[in-house]
């Protein structure tokens, strides 16, 4: 399938204030750094959807090819081992850990290791909603950190995320992961696949989404099944109600269509195309191993600019797990450290708010239940040039946000 790389470009903004005296000259030239949605691919315009199957009913051979092509695409260039399956799920990443969840947790009980946002989600729904029986938590003493992986039981069920997108943690490699374990590992990896490297054939459940390191749309999920989560599919009859869109077998039978792009429900060929663009830019890019480079130069441009300062250090306490997808930081500075934590987020948002009124970079805040710190998506469709603009601006609206509190 040819896809189109020309494309008329986007309504032109209005032109951006010329920067004051003491403030940065240069600017991004893609100045987007938000970590979901996540930068478009190098080059994007909304041209390149233009051969999409749109009007059509995605269930027509042609329709099914396309999702068929980006379940296939995405499995090659993650090295998906052989006997996974791959689908298409609703709901972006969180459809999918949910689906997964939903379906798989219960006959051994169950292991959460949490240390940010998401991961302490998905624990309350494990606990909460799911009411898993006898379920073990291995916490974070605090964001930044991880808990001690070394402690958990892999006789049983373990969901955890391998990047924590609001922390900026991510694990470091799969050491800690026993490959003769009994239990189902489920991972949350929607932050991590394709920007960093992820040990699929460690992990029996993969979820993630292409608004990510795939510069994609939302809504939509993927997930990545092992034979031994197959088979749990195929035994298990969990005693609570699934919705349908949930549903991955029918009396004790893989649907296996819907892992031939036989989706759940309608998807959105727009958003479908907007994959499949993507996917033909990381291969064309050089497939995964650049893309993994790509993002560990990114974090080395973030790295060296931090042992400079003196004001801002990383969110993650240990070097080895500082992601290089979301790239998290501490602002760390007398006068900040005495402010109220409503204050200190105060200070995070008029920084950020300063450098968005002149177009040098969007959506720099850290998550809202993060501790107040800004946060840079650092995953393959960054330019490493457009991060070293950006930094200047970070100094300059963080010295003039500290005059103003002065």
């Amino acid at each position: 399938m040819t896809r189109s790389s020309a494309a008329p470009g986007r309504p032109q903004p209005a032109p951006l204030p010329v920067p004051p005296p003491g403030r940065p000259a240069r600017r991004p030239a893609r100045p987007w750094f938000s970590s979901g949605p996540c930068a478009k691919i190098p080059g994007w315009t909304p041209g390149v959807l233009a051969e999409a199957f749109v009007g059509r009913s995605h269930r027509h051979p042609a329709g099914q090819q396309r999702l068929r092509e980006v379940i296939r695409t995405s499995a090659r260039l993650l090295g998906v081992p052989d006997g996974y399956r791959v689908a298409i799920v609703p709901g972006s990443d969180t459809g999918a850990i949910e689906l997964a969840m939903w379906n798989l947790l219960g006959p051994l009980g169950a292991e959460v290791c949490c240390w940010e946002n998401f991961g302490y989600t998905w624990l309350a729904d494990v606990v909460s909603q799911l009411r898993v029986p006898g379920v073990r938590v291995h916490r974070a003493d605090a964001y930044g950190e991880l808990p001690d992986l070394t402690a958990v039981d892999f006789r049983r069920d373990v969901v955890f995320t391998w990047n924590g997108t609001t922390s900026g943690v991510c694990v470091p490699g799969s050491d800690w992961i026993p490959a003769d374990r009994s239990g189902l590992t489920i991972c949350d990896a929607t932050s991590a696949v394709f920007g960093l490297d992820v040990d699929v054939a460690k992990l029996d459940v993969v979820t993630w989404s292409w608004q990510k390191s795939l510069g994609g749309e939302g809504a939509h999920g993927m997930i990545a099944l092992s034979p031994a989560a197959v088979h749990r599919l195929q035994t298990y009859r969990p005693d609570r109600p699934l919705p349908k869109v949930f549903r991955l077998t029918r009396d004790g039978q893989l649907l296996d269509e819907v892992f031939d792009g036989f989706t759940i429900n309608s998807p959105s060929m727009l958003a479908v195309e907007d994959a499949l663009v993507a996917l033909d830019w990381c291969v064309r890019a050089g497939g995964l191993p650049e893309l993994l480079a790509r993002s560990r130069r990114n974090l080395a441009v973030v790295s060296r600019w931090v042992a400079g300062r003196s004001w801002v250090e990383f969110l993650a306490s240990d070097p080895a797990t500082v992601s290089s997808t979301s790239i998290c930081l501490r602002l760390r500075h007398p006068a900040f450290d005495t402010l109220s934590p409503q204050a200190q987020r105060a200070f995070v948002d008029r920084m950020c708010a300063s450098i968005e009124e002149h177009g040098a970079g969007y959506d720099l805040a850290g998550h809202r239940e993060a501790p107040p710190g800004l946060r840079i998506w650092g995953g393959p469709t960054v330019e490493a040039d457009d991060i070293e603009a950006l930094l200047p601006w970070l100094d300059w609206a963080f010295a003039a946000t500290l005059a103003e509190c002065s």
